[in-house]
């Protein structure tokens, strides 16, 4: 098997150039780097990655743990990663876990390991203690807030977004107001949750546990949320839907049950993705393309970072 010593002598040059060429360093001249270049060619030569990757103490990939790709919300703040990726020249690893700890754990793993150089997680499954005992073996971003914790995070204010999205109903009159959720162990969720019983409890409303929708993702979820309106005594007047998808196929099956949207059921959904536009919904926009770019940039430097981005309420048709 052909080494960098045998490249240097089939080219005639010395083994610190030959290195020079492979690991693309400037200031080497043009008939020596071609001489390299054609030696490699010649001779079949793969250079060996992990050695390199010892050699620098970098393998210029980061790691992302993703639960869904196929999600729009997360599909978008990957999109944001890999552009910085590109621009950066890192690979990335992507981790789909469906919110299932042991492959959250395979991630955490590969850092120890040194095998990627930073993780990035988009939502996470395990317990903080868990990520806590992996900040040493390298940086772990994530995507959620967590101020007094020492580890770098960007991050929206579910709670603050929530409330405000709940005073904006109760000022146009609503006080049978509900929400939908994706799933409600999350950070972001438990945030929002309690925005909600905070603002139901200050203004004095009562608090209906069939009010709160979870497993609301898809659009087909929106349907079944709709069924289950349909057969209440007192069903919600609003909804906050925390995702356009499952919004979408409320105001979908509202128009095929005859439920007139918004006299009858109001709508606020998030994230203000092409489907919410196309059938008109109010929802609240989240840059979550600046998110992935900010998570990935913070992956790659050496101090700890918050960032906190605002969001924009896009008033439609739904409410």
């Amino acid at each position: 098997m052909t080494n960098i010593k045998d490249l240097a002598k089939m080219a005639g040059v010395s083994v610190s150039t030959v290195s020079r060429v492979l690991n693309n360093y400037p200031f080497v001249k043009e008939e020596k780097r071609m001489a390299v270049l054609k030696a490699i060619k010649d001779s079949n030569y793969q250079i060996n990655i992990n050695a390199v990757h010892l050699s620098k103490g970098k393998t210029q990939m980061i790691g992302v743990v993703l639960p869904y790709s196929d999600y729009p919300y997360f599909s978008l703040i990957l999109k944001g990663i890999a552009i910085q990726a590109n621009k950066h020249n890192y690979k990335l690893i992507l981790f789909q876990t469906d919110y299932i700890v042991s492959r959250e754990m395979e991630a955490l793993q590969m850092l120890k390991q040194k095998q990627i150089d930073a993780l990035i997680i988009c939502s996470r499954s395990c317990d903080w203690s868990i990520i806590e005992e992996h900040l040493p073996f390298g940086p772990i971003v994530l995507c959620e807030n967590l101020n007094e914790k020492e580890v770098s995070t960007t991050f929206v204010n579910h709670y603050k977004i929530f409330y405000k999205a709940l005073k904006y109903l109760y000022e146009k009159g609503h006080r049978k107001i509900g929400y939908c959720v994706g799933r409600r162990s999350g950070p972001s969720s438990i945030e929002r949750d309690a925005a909600y019983k905070d603002f139901i409890s200050q203004n004095q409303l009562p608090y209906n546990p069939y009010f709160v929708f979870d497993n609301c993702s898809h659009i087909e979820d929106g349907e079944k949320v709709v069924h289950q309106i349909k057969v209440m005594d007192t069903p919600p007047t609003a909804l906050l839907v925390t995702n356009d998808q499952a919004a979408a196929g409320i105001v979908a099956t509202c128009q095929k049950e005859h439920i007139s949207v918004p006299d009858q059921l109001a709508i606020i959904g998030f994230n203000n993705q092409p489907i919410a536009e196309i059938m008109n919904i109010t929802t609240i926009e989240i840059p979550l393309v600046d998110i992935g770019n900010q998570l990935f940039l913070q992956a790659v430097r050496d101090e700890i970072s918050k960032k906190e981005f605002e969001v924009k309420f896009i008033e439609r048709g739904t409410i």
